[in-house]
């Protein structure tokens, strides 16, 4: 996965080609990048948040339901290993999910860390995953997407 902080090579030579891997609502998206070397990587996009990749699309998508959870955030500036305040602010739910989708962690990392069973750390991401999908549906019921 790259950081946000990490700069952005430019690809002026078009060696990534590029589709839509999942579409939210508000322009978030997931992007499918497939490089000349045959990598796959899932860069997450959102207004005013810059591209984060991952290599596994479930970890985008756990990703995308952070940020609708928390209605958006910007890691920008946080650092290495620094987490957004919005996350912090959100409760042990939410920073369990973002926690589960950054390089240095695993479902068992996390356990540990909080002295918890890795089935718990599973109910606290399945929260947030049900939430983020509550939160596009009602966009979408609004007619605010």
């Amino acid at each position: 996965m790259s950081r946000p902080d990490d700069p952005t090579p430019d690809d002026p030579s078009g060696d990534r080609a590029e589709s839509t891997h999942r579409e939210y609502v508000l322009d978030v998206r997931i992007v499918e990048c497939t490089t000349r070397e045959g990598a796959t990587v899932y860069r997450f996009e959102a207004p005013h948040h810059r591209g984060i990749e991952f290599d596994d699309p479930d970890l985008a998508e756990l990703y995308a339901d952070v940020y609708f959870d928390v209605n958006g955030f910007e890691e920008a500036g946080t650092g290495e290993r620094g987490v957004p305040p919005e996350i912090i602010q959100a409760g042990r739910d939410t920073l369990v999910a973002y926690f589960l989708t950054q390089p240095y962690t695993d479902v068992e990392w996390i356990a540990s860390y909080y002295g918890e069973k890795p089935e718990k750390v599973e109910r606290y991401v399945n929260r947030v995953r049900k939430r983020g999908t509550l939160i596009r549906d009602g966009v979408e019921e609004r007619g605010l997407a």
